[in-house]
């Protein structure tokens, strides 16, 4: 009897046992597919991940003027950013808005680039800056064509912009006086000089108020030709003339830049010897200009946008300024006039069209 309670024990502790094993050998082989599974689960997820092309960095471009007007200054940006790399549609996209030079359609244009949730906006004067800062805290935005960034609000100070603005300013306000020497010394016995300006626009402002002070140092009268549409610009001229101007002085604004060729023609038609902001007003026609090189500001742009697109906050990115000068005289245009350039003054110019 006992023989056969030892046998049943030893029967019953032998099933137990591979009763356990059993277990063990189940257990072992979940953890075995466990394993496989996940690995087989995290191999598809990569392979998903790696067929997703990655996001592509999106620049918005705000413009108070016109698209046709910024052609050029668009082109030059977007070369350097080829240069540093980026390759349109495949590292880089863009979306563009212009204003056609009217203001009020900024902040509308500035919110619907923001809907868009574009990575960098780029502003190109102080108006679209301004309505670019009123949009957004946190889309950071490089601005140009600014006369005076921190007079308008948009930074803290050149060196530390703070906030998630920064660019490059045209110091428009410091050449204005500049501009006017350079007009006396072309134009004999000048004593009479119309100014262009654009109330509406804030840099503009500035510019005709920073004329003062130069026009009273070189004895000149100054002649206000406020002016902020294009239909006004015919009447203010003869009023330039009724008003005795002997000479023409052109703002740094976008709507005298859009309307570059008319401003122009109407300078010549009144017989006013005109010096302009920027060169493209003498490729239209215009008799001379001074300012910062058209093209600078658009490579530094670009590098700033980069360091952006990198990781770099605005904040810690100082606004830059213009390093480059360029006086350009249309040879043409003063023959026109019936004037003859002083030897002094064409020899300090870069470019002189003839």
């Amino acid at each position: 009897m006992q023989i056969i309670l030892l046998n049943l024990f030893l029967r019953s502790d032998s099933r137990k046992s591979k009763i356990r094993a059993e277990r063990r050998r189940s257990i072992a082989n979940r953890k075995w597919w466990g394993i496989f599974a996940s690995v087989i689960i995290l191999a598809m997820c990569g392979a998903v991940a790696q067929a997703q092309p990655a996001k592509i960095p999106k620049i918005g471009f705000l413009s108070s003027g016109t698209a046709s007007g910024s052609t050029f200054r668009s082109e030059v940006f977007r070369q350097q950013l080829r240069e540093l790399g980026y390759v349109e549609g495949k590292s880089i996209a863009f979306e563009s808005r212009y204003g056609e030079d009217n203001f009020d359609r900024l902040p509308a244009l500035a919110d619907e680039l923001v809907r868009l949730k574009v990575d960098v906006l780029v502003t190109n004067s102080t108006p679209a800056a301004l309505a670019g800062k009123n949009a957004t805290t946190t889309i950071p935005i490089v601005f140009l064509g600014v006369s005076d960034p921190v007079v308008a609000g948009l930074v803290d100070s050149l060196a530390r912009p703070g906030g998630n603005i920064t660019g490059f300013t045209n110091i428009a306000p410091v050449l204005a006086g500049k501009r006017l020497e350079l007009l006396k010394e072309t134009v004999p016995k000048l004593s009479r000089v119309a100014v262009l300006w654009d109330p509406k626009a804030p840099g503009s402002t500035q510019q005709w108020k920073e004329s003062q002070l130069p026009a009273r140092e070189l004895n000149l009268q100054l002649h206000s030709m406020a002016v902020s549409s294009v239909d006004k610009y015919e009447g203010a001229f003869k009023e330039a003339t009724q008003a005795r101007s002997a000479a023409l002085a052109v703002t740094q604004n976008p709507l005298a830049t859009s309307n570059r060729r008319r401003v122009a023609d109407l300078a010549t038609k009144n017989r006013l010897p005109a010096i302009y902001p920027r060169k493209e007003f003498v490729e239209s026609g215009g008799l001379m200009s001074y300012g910062p090189d058209v093209a600078e500001p658009q490579r530094r742009a670009a590098v700033i946008v980069d360091k952006i697109l990198k990781g770099a906050k605005p904040a810690d990115l100082p606004v830059e300024q213009p390093t480059k000068f360029e006086l350009m005289i249309n040879i043409k245009t003063a023959k026109a006039l019936g004037l003859t350039i002083p030897p002094l003054v064409l020899m300090r110019a870069e470019k002189v069209i003839k």
